[in-house]
């Protein structure tokens, strides 16, 4: 059972009794994210949340090291792999009453717009069209659910079948391994499926495909997964929001589909995925798998890159640092072009040199304190940027880069730090 195998780390118990409307729930994960907390009783179901708030967590859950994330991640995405299809999967186990109002799903901040489904991964397959992504999904009774639908993948997969004058048959997976939320969250080409990125990485990690199971609307999910709900998003639209994104910022509520609910499977003594808005795990989930496309695009402009990481004080979303080993002079200036292109949504990144441990903030600082100067700082304006950056200009923003590299004809014994 996917979510307990994932709990590593340091984990907290909660053993009394938390209902879902509790302020409990956020203190307690915002508590200390670096820890994992399980709720024995979150309005009469077990929970858990921070599961994956630390690149240690998830290398422990991928079973490689932290440093490798980054390469694991593109490896999957550049090769993806078949996965298996298996008759009894876990997630068949037990099938519950339709009644979301009895899930332990908790509203996490008080101006949100209900009870929110965080961690949930639709998964959705229309004329040979999948799909595998995140979103955000609000409680509205005990069998409909608003969704938020940006325009994408998912969003454009729905309005196919809405042209046709058809619901989009989905399933909602809760409790995934963490291979399967890391490829929800990889951008694809429109179609493919995410599943043989996550099969991909859990060859390598672990030495077997992942495995999947055939739901009753004929969808194909992950066969480990806590919770499996399947239903149909329909024609109907409703209010959705408030809601805290990556920022730490509400969303504003705005018109979304809602989706109907017709029934719910679950693996035995099923723990539900709590994902904190705002939070570290918020942050990895989906900030990690952007990272391999700033490597890919950087590597393509400097063939020497060590590593990437989008920075947690960035909501790892806005701010990156890159590590390269220069050929020439001019090697950190296209590199910060080329990690823009990689992720669009960033509006800061640093460059430094290989011997940098970009893990380590004030590494990355003393790399800014003491090997560049401000007339090496690239300004980009009137670029597009993050509609999740609340000080955006509108629909632009200003872009800057920082080349924190050793200059090529510079003595380099000036700028090395001195290690034992």
């Amino acid at each position: 059972m996917s979510v307990k195998e994932s709990l590593f780390g340091e984990i907290v118990t909660v053993k009394n009794h938390v209902e879902s409307e509790s302020k409990d729930v956020t203190s307690k994960l915002m508590e200390d994210q670096d820890k994992t907390y399980l709720f024995e009783d979150l309005n009469g179901g077990k929970a858990a949340g921070n599961i994956f708030s630390t690149r240690e967590k998830i290398a422990k859950a991928l079973n490689i090291e932290k440093d490798g994330i980054v390469n694991h991640l593109l490896d999957a995405i550049s090769n993806p792999q078949p996965y298996e299809v298996v008759d009894k999967p876990a997630f068949r186990d037990c099938s519950i009453d339709v009644d979301l109002m009895k899930l332990p799903i908790p509203k996490y901040f008080p101006e949100d717009g209900g009870r929110y489904i965080t961690s949930g991964v639709i998964v959705t397959d229309y004329n040979g069209k999948k799909n595998v992504s995140f979103h955000r999904m609000m409680i509205m009774d005990s069998n409909h659910i608003a969704v938020r639908l940006v325009p994408r993948h998912l969003f454009t997969i729905f309005n196919m079948a809405k042209e046709n004058k058809e619901e989009l048959r989905i399933s909602i997976c809760v409790g995934a391994k963490a291979e399967v939320l890391l490829a929800a969250a990889t951008s694809m080409d429109f179609g493919a499926d995410e599943l043989n990125v996550a099969s991909a990485m859990h060859i390598k990690g672990h030495g077997t495909p992942l495995k999947v199971g055939r739901c009753d609307n004929g969808i194909l999910v992950p066969a480990d997964t806590d919770y499996v709900l399947e239903g149909r998003i329909t024609f109907q639209e409703t209010k959705e929001g408030p809601f805290v994104d990556i920022t730490g910022t509400y969303d504003f509520e705005r018109q979304q589909p809602v989706i109907e609910i017709d029934r719910i499977w679950t693996c035995k003594d099923p723990v539900f995925h709590l994902l904190l808005p705002g939070g570290y795990e918020h942050f990895m989930l989906m900030g990690l798998p952007r990272e391999p496309m700033i490597l890919k695009t950087v590597r393509q402009a400097v063939p020497r890159v060590k590593n990437v990481r989008l920075t947690e004080g960035g909501c790892c979303w806005l701010n990156g640092i890159v590590s390269i080993k220069k050929n020439k002079e001019g090697d950190g200036v296209n590199a910060i072009m080329a990690a823009f292109t990689g992720h669009p949504s960033m509006k800061s990144v640093i460059i430094v040199d290989d011997d940098i441990d970009i893990f380590n903030d004030r590494e990355v600082e003393w790399a800014v304190a003491t090997r560049m100067q401000a007339d090496r700082i690239i300004r980009i304006p009137g670029a597009a940027g993050s509609s999740l950056d609340p000080s955006s200009h509108g629909k632009t923003t200003w872009k800057v880069g920082y080349d924190a590299t050793i200059p090529m004809d510079a003595d380099r014994t000036l700028f090395t730090k001195i290690r034992l």
